[in-house]
């Protein structure tokens, strides 16, 4: 019966398996960018030297939207943070292993389709606990933060889940972006976006113009959710800015897709 199923038809894989090829598939895509510095090195330490910067260094003691500037921009610079982690992996990650033809090679294994995306996601949601984590042990150590043990899960858990939205964002870049130009646009998005989201200077204290525009990216939102979170003062309510980071999600998956198909077109007609 097996070798008549095989022969005639796919044989359905048992769901501990498939669990465990999803399982192996991210441990071994958190190892290869643990090892790169590049990434884990630049994406853990920009945001922690941020914080360290203006959180603990320059501001230490003041207080700023019903909290001390160290609970501020603990929250804004943990979110800077997940965005970079988020659109570094995935934009650049995927640009380069596009151009190098592992997506093909991938493709060729009985590896499902869907786990390369997934250990992907995860590992950027690893990374993203890992940044927060960090800025949350300084915060408390040095910047005299205090927080519940609610808000501080909370905090993470936002911050964590809400980094798919710049996945998807990553991906959409993977798919249209050549490997050596990759890092390029990334940067391009990430800093103009994350100051014009108020992630570096308080949202009040930037020009008109930005508090015009801020609204319509998607840092702004993960933002005044984080900020909720610790108990400073934000904008709107959460509901709304889960909605927003959800359909930029779908826009940027939408734009992800015309790049796969435009990818399978080239490669097998």
């Amino acid at each position: 019966m097996n070798s008549t199923a095989s022969a005639f038809g796919p044989s359905v894989r048992p769901l501990r398996r498939t669990l465990a090829i999803y399982g192996k598939e991210s441990k071994y895509e958190f190892l290869k960018l643990l090892r790169l510095p590049v990434y884990s090195g630049s994406t853990i330490l920009f945001p922690v030297m941020f914080y360290v910067l203006f959180g603990l260094m320059m501001n230490r003691g003041e207080g700023l939207s019903s909290v001390s500037v160290s609970t501020y921009l603990m929250a804004t610079f943990s979110t800077f943070g997940v965005m970079g982690a988020s659109l570094f992996a995935f934009g650049a990650g995927l640009a380069g292993e596009r151009a190098l033809g592992w997506l093909q090679v991938k493709r060729a294994t009985p590896l499902p389709p869907t786990a390369y995306f997934f250990a992907k996601t995860v590992v950027c949601m690893a990374f993203s606990l890992i940044i927060v984590a960090a800025l949350l042990t300084l915060g408390f150590l040095f910047g005299n933060v205090h927080m519940t043990m609610l808000q501080t899960v909370k905090l993470a858990a936002t911050l964590v889940v809400g980094s798919i939205t710049f996945c998807t964002m990553g991906m959409a870049i993977g798919y249209f972006a050549g490997p050596t130009s990759a890092p390029a646009i990334v940067n391009m998005i990430y800093l103009p976006l994350s100051f014009a989201s108020g992630l570096w200077i308080p949202m009040q204290a930037l020009p008109h113009f930005f508090q015009k525009i801020a609204p319509f990216l998607p840092p702004f939102h993960l933002g005044q959710i984080a900020l909720s979170a610790v108990g400073a003062e934000s904008t709107g309510s959460n509901l709304m800015h889960w909605e927003a980071l959800a359909a930029f999600a779908v826009i940027s998956l939408g734009i992800a897709r015309i790049g796969y198909q435009r990818d399978e077109g080239k490669m097998y007609g």
